[in-house]
């Protein structure tokens, strides 16, 4: 069957196989294609980089932030701008001229420079180029090239912030280089994801250092999760930066600000919290914004991934900034390092907002490491004393699928005497209900974002050390659901840490070969989840 694109890099890909003619994710194949080229550009860029690396010598910073930004704009659900794209593009091409004019290197191939130029080079570039002679060796590469677009996004994030690490920067270069090389083996490739593995483990320290050494270590808080009347602007993504930028930018205004979906987390930092006006969360995970955005009476700002194609009733009230773009959606920019939000708070003001007040709502979240961390010792003398028998993180990416009920099922049914551990997105199938108390501390405890992966990582660690055991000997079972490129990123890290008996779901990635699943059941103990009653039987046999 002739097919006009082929993406398979996020768990909603067609059939389970990948998607061949539109993206599920509302991706069109000119833009998929144009996504495709960008990669391939940059892997020119990062042969390059690699070769003057090897001299000893320095790659210029604002090369090291645009592959990080390329990379960000090709995750799912961040980019459908084919505009957008073609900039980055461009600004590739002329990365590469500079490196090449810097240093002296052998002349590239005629790159790409105009419109017309590039849309024809898309449509017949080819980034998969082992995919039939060397499957598992595709497949691999595939896998390492969907972390690196996730590790893209933290280290953007962190250096927005204006934290970078040169180790970092150089490792998205010789990952990018390294999918051009046919000449490497299985185990050669099995051994840079593992090492990939540790640099991630490294970007998220530094994600994490860069947001507690901005905002606060998050604090236990009731967030509120109920309407407020008045004026209002929506913030959905990751990107705290932005958030607190708004904020400042909305004080004293009369406009309240509510987070969404991932964003929620934000709402338990110090020094996002002292803004009064910063009220509470609207919403819950990503794939409901289209319901939830229906006819909203306010502005919707959204920050990074997860975007929808937005409904006609609220295109009009929905900006974007950042890396995130679609066609016709007005942008806000950064100048000079800064972003100006005024069409976005002259539509709040606008619209109005809601017209009254909902009965208060509130639910518990800041359990970042710092705040579980300083309970430690009731924790561990909660163990030791049978209080507490088993600790579960429920966490990653929500989805559509009706599949992903199981995660709602499978914290309903984790037993009374055991912690919940969640973070991401996923954490919305359950974060309303109520799980009560185990030795006078809550059952649920919300570690964050997804991008908070490394504090329940810390929380793991220090718990292993506290019991002088591996993590593998805690009484902790991980139960992830996955959906883009950032939930492939941390669980390469967290194979690359050696722990093993992840469960995983609601399905397997498309872009795992037969072969790939078979080695890392028989390495690593992942299990693809089944349903929540046996999964759950299975962890808690006693030994």
């Amino acid at each position: 069957m002739e097919t006009s694109m082929f993406c398979y890099q996020c768990e909603q890909a067609l059939h389970g196989t990948g998607c061949v003619r539109v993206g599920v994710c509302g991706k069109d194949p000119q833009v998929a294609a144009l996504q495709d080229l960008l990669v391939y550009e940059l892997e020119g860029l990062a042969l390059q980089a690699v070769a003057v690396l090897d001299r000893g010598e320095t790659i210029p910073s604002d090369i090291d932030r645009l592959v990080m930004e390329a990379l960000f704009a090709t995750l799912t659900n961040v980019n459908f701008d084919g505009a957008d794209i073609i900039d980055l593009i461009q600004d590739v091409t002329a990365a590469r001229r500079t490196l090449r004019e810097m240093y002296g290197l052998h002349p590239a191939a005629d790159l790409h420079t105009n419109e017309e130029a590039i849309r024809a080079a898309a449509a017949k570039v080819d980034i998969r180029p082992q995919a039939e002679t060397a499957v598992d060796i595709q497949s691999l590469k595939d896998t390492l090239l969907y972390g690196l677009k996730g590790m893209a996004a933290y280290a953007y994030h962190a250096a927005v912030l204006g934290l970078q690490d040169p180790e970092v920067n150089h490792f998205f270069y010789r990952g990018l280089a390294a999918l051009t090389d046919r000449t490497l083996q299985l185990n050669d490739v099995l051994d840079l994801m593992m090492a990939f593995g540790q640099v991630n483990l490294k970007v998220m320290a530094l994600l994490d250092q860069a947001n507690t050494g901005t905002y606060g270590h998050p604090e236990p808080t009731h967030a509120l999760v109920s309407k407020r009347k008045g004026p209002f602007i929506v913030v959905s993504g990751h990107d705290l930066h932005d958030l607190k930028e708004l904020l400042e930018q909305t004080a004293g205004k009369g406009i309240n600000v509510y987070t969404h979906g991932e964003m929620l987390p934000a709402l338990a930092y110090p020094g996002l919290k002292k803004y009064p006006h910063l009220i509470g969360n609207y919403g819950t995970a990503w794939h409901n914004q289209q319901h939830e955005f229906d006819s909203l009476p306010g502005a919707i700002l959204m920050t990074t991934n997860c975007l929808m194609k937005p409904r006609p009733s609220y295109q009009d009230r929905i900006f974007s900034t950042g890396v995130v773009g679609y066609p016709g959606m007005t942008h806000i920019p950064s100048r000079g390092g800064k972003k100006d939000f005024t069409p976005v708070i002259q539509k709040a003001l606008e619209l109005g907002g809601w017209t009254e007040d909902e009965p208060e709502k509130r639910i518990l979240i800041g359990f970042g490491r710092s705040a579980t961390l300083s309970h430690a010792e009731e924790i561990i003398n909660a163990v030791k004393t049978g209080q507490i028998k088993h600790f579960f993180l429920v966490g990653g990416c929500d989805g559509a699928k009706s599949s992903r009920s199981y995660y709602t099922e499978f914290a309903e049914k984790t037993p009374p005497d055991s912690v919940i551990l969640t973070l991401a997105c996923g954490k919305f199938r359950f974060n309303d209900r109520d799980f009560g108390t185990v030795a006078g501390l809550p059952r649920l405890l919300d570690v964050g974002q997804c991008n908070d992966a490394y504090s329940a990582i810390q929380i793991a660690l220090a718990l292993a050390e506290a019991f002088n055991c591996g993590v593998n000997d805690l009484p902790l079972t991980l139960v992830l659901s996955w959906y883009e490129q950032k939930a492939v990123c941390i669980l390469l890290t967290l194979l690359s840490l050696g722990i093993k008996n992840i469960y995983l779901g609601p399905s397997l990635p498309a872009f795992l070969s037969p072969n790939v699943v078979q080695y890392l059941v028989e390495q690593f103990g992942i299990r693809p989840i089944t349903s929540a009653e046996k999964d759950l039987a299975d962890i808690l046999v006693p030994a």
